[in-house]
């Protein structure tokens, strides 16, 4: 699903965000919050050790729905499509009654992998369309996480809700259950684009959902967009930017197309050309809102995500620090004890799955061992899209001094052109001159360095040319 190809935007998502895959199948789960133990301090870049990971539990789940009333054009997740005349009504689908039992026999059968486990903070309902499935099922989700992990008081429970599949009760039901985040599947203000993306509401359902949620009194609620859709024009990129911002969700989603093979739009459109936008066009989508949405007050805290003060969703935050997390459902993602498993797509596949895991054949737990580079490489690409930036403390403490001076000289002509921000421990950004004085002795970097970060948005536009300067230094 994340790509580095076509625009120049690191991980654009067709939709809405999901369990990341990474470029590295190998690449293992840490946290820059939790120092790793130090890899030849003051080696060269060539990372060939091996190194745990640190000991703790996971503390978020991602729980794959997979329901949706049709697939979208853009779509190439794993998904049951119920039929267009399927609504919030529908309360007795066997074929979401039977995945639920599934999906929960799966948690169930989930071996848990430390002696002290700490309780889930965060719960993120992924589709899929989670909003199509009766809150009595959702509880039976959330009550075989409780007894299994436990859930923490403040645990934040997100869900993904499309308009046109909730009513006012519905959500009320689900908020009573623990869900306190709402993520809205807008994608467009504009008929003629969600008719030709092939979405199953308009315009008028998203007015309705949104005034569902805040007459229901969500404080928690996010929108998604998706910009360089086929026939989107600038103006109606802006008018979509526009009724957003008068919205006022606590946080916005915004997402640049990304065409799969397979799906209709794959078989429609030939990426960079007419309809769709050229990757000029693309990137200045990209620049319109991420200069309407920071003028509005929103933080871009993230390479596709903004949000008002204290509104950063938590759960996505242990992608992007890396985290080990749970993942459960079809075609879902784990990473734990250094090991990212993935469930089959196919419902017959994942049905075998689960008996093979009740019957002990199926382990999706690594032995917490990680290859050092492939941990460099995977803390440096997640935390570069991510506005706070790299932690150059922490990375010099675990993978040396030495490879830290390497990627400093390698980013120096994104320095020099504003694509890379330098900062001290303060925050303050470091101008060119102090950064090639500093650049002379490699103990002024490590002490007077703290962290790399992108500018937005065009460090942000080149941050796949940017990860690729950082993969050769780390892989040479």
């Amino acid at each position: 699903m994340i790509k580095s190809t076509f625009t120049p935007i690191l991980w654009n998502f067709p939709s809405k965000p999901r369990t990341p895959k990474l470029f590295f199948s190998s690449v293992i789960s840490s946290s820059l919050s939790h120092t790793p133990q130090t890899v030849r301090q003051n080696a060269s870049p060539d990372l060939t050790a091996t190194m745990p990971p640190p000991q703790f539990s996971p503390t978020s789940a991602y729980i794959h729905l997979p329901f949706c009333r049709k697939r979208c054009h853009y779509c190439d997740f794993p998904i049951v499509a119920l039929g267009s005349c399927s609504s919030q009504t529908d309360d007795n689908d066997p074929r979401i009654s039977n995945y639920i039992q599934l999906l929960c026999r799966e948690i169930n059968a989930t071996k848990v992998g430390y002696k002290t486990n700490s309780p889930l903070v965060t719960v993120f309902f992924g589709g899929g369309t989670p909003s199509l499935v009766p809150p009595r099922l959702v509880l039976s989700i959330l009550n075989i996480l409780r007894m299994k992990f436990g859930l923490s008081l403040d645990v934040e429970i997100s869900m993904e809700m499309d308009p046109g599949t909730f009513d006012a009760k519905k959500m009320n039901e689900l908020m009573e259950l623990g869900v306190n985040r709402v993520s809205l599947g807008v994608q467009a203000f504009q008929d003629e684009l969600l008719k030709s993306c092939g979405r199953a509401h308009g315009v008028k359902e998203i007015y309705e959902a949104i005034d569902i949620v805040k007459s229901c009194g969500v404080e928690n609620w996010s929108m998604d967009l998706i910009s360089s859709l086929p026939h989107q024009t600038p103006e109606m990129w802006e008018e979509s930017l526009r009724l957003t911002v008068e919205a006022q969700p606590n946080h916005v989603s915004v997402y640049d197309l990304q065409v799969e093979q397979g799906t209709k739009f794959g078989i429609l459109y030939t990426p960079g050309e007419f309809p769709l936008p050229t990757e000029t066009q693309s990137a200045n989508f990209y620049r319109m809102a991420s200069s309407m949405l920071s003028g509005a007050d929103y933080s871009h805290y993230e390479i596709s995500s903004y949000c008002k003060d204290g509104f950063e969703c938590k759960h996505n935050l242990t992608y992007w620090k890396n985290k080990p997390f749970y993942g459960f459902g079809l075609g879902s993602a784990s990473y734990l004890g250094g090991l990212r498993f993935s469930r089959p797509r196919k419902m017959k596949a994942f049905t075998d799955y689960v008996q093979n895991l009740e019957n002990g054949k199926v382990d999706c737990w690594g032995n917490n061992h990680v290859d050092a580079k492939d941990l460099a490489l995977d803390v440096l690409m997640l935390s570069l899209r991510t506005a706070g930036g790299l932690d150059l403390k922490l990375y010099r403490e675990a993978f040396g001094c030495s490879l830290v001076q390497s990627l400093c000289k390698a980013y120096k002509p994104y320095m020099e052109s504003g694509h890379v921000i330098c900062l001290d421990e303060q925050r303050r950004a470091t101008n060119i001159e102090e950064f090639n004085t500093l650049l002379l002795n490699e103990n002024d970097i490590g002490s007077r360095l703290a962290y790399f970060r992108l500018s937005d948005p065009e460090g942000f536009l080149l941050s796949n040319e940017l990860i690729s300067h950082a993969f050769g230094v780390i892989d040479s």
